[in-house]
């Protein structure tokens, strides 16, 4: 079984679901009493969110990418940065390690390829929905058109993350308004919807909707899971 490096702390909440999700994952694949072998550095979101807030990418990806060498050195094999948000500097980070990283949205495209799913709306943070860094790797690698909510509704969607779910608050008024939010985006045309932010499924789940729901958080541990349990050629 190979390694798993993670970079988590962004949020916590979320990395507690990956720590969580991965080694369920090993488990049903291997039985027994097998888990993952796992390596962790874990950052302090304060100061993540307030490069983000000012816009210092460069900043904030030094910062992953000094984790991620720490991780590597602590002998993962692989590296998943525990965010969607922050795949923002993955390339900053992938630079600064020699072990592959397993890009989230790259394992979110794959299942959706999977599914023939050709029109997909996206919920995450603002710089998610807004920017180019994630939408454009699922639109140009596999020809998935990516729907996102009109601007009241993103800067709904970004407040409740922010103010509520990277604090572990879950609030019934915050869900109703997500799930407003994916029929609106089902209604323009969107064959399911993509939790592009990994705590978003703390709040909504498949039980609450008719529209297909992709959770990226626990699509990313699986991706996790299957690269540790490869054989290598």
């Amino acid at each position: 079984m190979k390694t798993i490096g993670l970079l988590g702390g962004m949020s916590w909440e979320s990395t507690a679901n990956y720590y969580a999700a991965i080694n369920r994952g090993i488990q049903q694949q291997l039985g027994g009493l097998h888990s993952a072998k796992i390596v962790m550095v874990s950052v302090d979101f304060a100061e993540v969110e307030r490069l983000q807030s000012a816009a210092c990418w460069s900043e904030a990806g030094q910062l992953l990418a000094r984790a991620a060498q720490q991780v590597e050195a602590a002998g993962a094999e692989c590296l998943l940065i525990c965010t969607n948000t922050m795949h923002k500097v993955a390339e900053q980070v992938e630079q600064a390690i020699r072990i592959p990283l397993l890009h989230i949205a790259h394992a979110t495209g794959q299942i959706l390829t999977a599914q023939n799913i050709t029109r997909i709306g996206l919920l995450g943070t603002r710089f998610t929905m807004e920017q180019d860094f994630y939408r454009e790797r699922l639109e140009r690698q596999f020809g998935i058109t990516v729907s996102i909510p009109e601007q009241t509704e993103r800067d709904a969607v970004h407040r409740i993350i922010y103010e509520e779910l990277c604090l572990g608050n879950v609030r019934e008024r915050s869900r109703s308004t997500y799930l407003r939010i994916i029929e609106h985006l089902a209604e323009r045309g969107a064959q399911g919807v993509i939790l592009g932010c990994t705590e978003i499924a703390m709040l909504v789940t498949p039980q609450h909707t008719h529209v297909p729901l992709f959770d990226t958080a626990a699509i990313h541990a699986q991706a996790a899971v299957e690269f540790a349990l490869q054989r290598d050629e």
